[in-house]
C-alpha cells in the first residue's frame, strides 16, 4: 500500500526514474528531464483518478453513525460541499460524545468494499495506471486498502490527541483532489477521472474525461454534461473508450 500525504516522495521517485534512465549514458539529469516531457507531452499516458468512499467502499462517516445511533454523523460531501466546514461539524459531534479514532477504526475494521469494487479495480488496474484520491485520512485507509489489493491512495491526515481524541486535521493541499489531478497533468499525463460527490467534481471536470458514478439526482441534474453510470462495467467501459480512443 502506498499513502501520499505530499508530493514529496512522488517527486523524489520521478528524480531517481530519469537519473537510472540515463546513468549509462553520462548525460546531465537536467538535460535528461526536459528531454523526458519533450517526449511525454508528445504521447501523453492516461492514468485514472478514483474517489474511495461511494466509489469503492461504503461511506465511513455513514458507517459509524449507524454503529454509534448519532445520525447527524450521517452527513458527508454528497450533502456538503464545503469539506472543512463538514469536518468541523464532525469533530464537534465526536468531541460531544465523548468518541474518538479508536471508535471510528473498529468500525472501520469491519467495513468491506462495495460488491465488485475489487474485482473492478483490478480489472482497471491491468489496463491502466490507477491512483485512489480521496478526503478520507491516512488513519482511516489502512484497512480498506489491505482489502482492495493495496491501490496507491493519495489523502489526508488527522491531528490525534494522546488520549486518542480527533483534535484537527490537516489537508494534504487546498482543493486536493483538482490539485493533484492538475499536477499529474503538469508532468505529462492526462487524467481520467471519477467520483460520486460535490468533492470530486473539482478533478472531474478538470480531466480528459470524467465520470459521475452512483452519484445522487441533484448532483446528476446539476451537471447534465457529465455522464453518469451505475455499475462497475459501465464504468470500465467508458474508461477503456477513452484510452483506446
Amino acid at each position: 500500500m502506498v499513502i501520499f500525504t505530499n508530493y514529496c516522495l512522488f517527486l523524489k521517485f520521478t528524480v531517481v526514474v530519469f537519473f537510472v534512465f540515463d546513468y549509462n549514458r553520462q548525460e546531465n539529469i537536467f538535460e535528461a528531464i526536459q528531454r523526458y516531457h519533450c517526449i511525454r507531452m508528445e504521447d501523453k499516458m492516461e492514468i485514472v483518478c478514483l474517489d474511495l468512499e461511494g466509489v469503492l467502499v461504503p461511506e465511513i462517516w455513514i458507517a459509524f453513525a449507524e454503529e454509534t445511533g448519532i445520525p447527524e454523523l450521517k452527513k458527508t460531501t454528497r450533502d456538503e460541499p464545503d469539506y472543512d466546514k463538514l469536518m468541523k461539524y464532525r469533530l464537534n459531534i465526536l468531541k460531544e460524545h465523548n468518541l474518538g479514532l479508536k471508535e471510528i477504526q473498529e468500525t472501520i475494521a469491519k467495513i468491506d468494499p462495495l460488491p465488485g469494487a475489487k474485482e473492478f479495480l483490478d480489472k482497471l488496474r491491468e489496463l491502466t495506471q490507477v491512483i485512489i484520491i480521496s478526503d478520507t485520512f491516512s488513519q482511516f485507509a489502512g484497512p480498506l486498502m489491505k482489502k482492495l489489493g493495496y491501490p496507491t491512495i493519495f489523502c489526508n491526515s488527522l491531528v490525534v490527541a494522546d488520549n486518542g481524541e480527533i483534535v484537527d486535521f490537516k489537508m494534504r493541499c487546498e482543493k486536493s483532489k483538482y490539485t493533484t489531478v492538475k499536477a499529474l497533468q503538469s508532468i505529462g499525463y492526462d487524467t481520467i477521472a471519477s467520483g460520486d460527490s460535490h468533492n470530486d467534481l473539482g478533478m472531474i471536470q478538470a480531466s480528459k474525461a470524467g465520470f459521475l458514478f452512483r452519484s445522487t439526482d441533484a448532483i446528476k441534474a446539476e451537471y447534465p454534461q457529465l455522464p453518469a453510470f451505475e455499475t462497475y462495467d459501465e464504468l470500465y467501459d467508458a474508461i477503456k473508450k477513452v484510452i483506446e480512443g
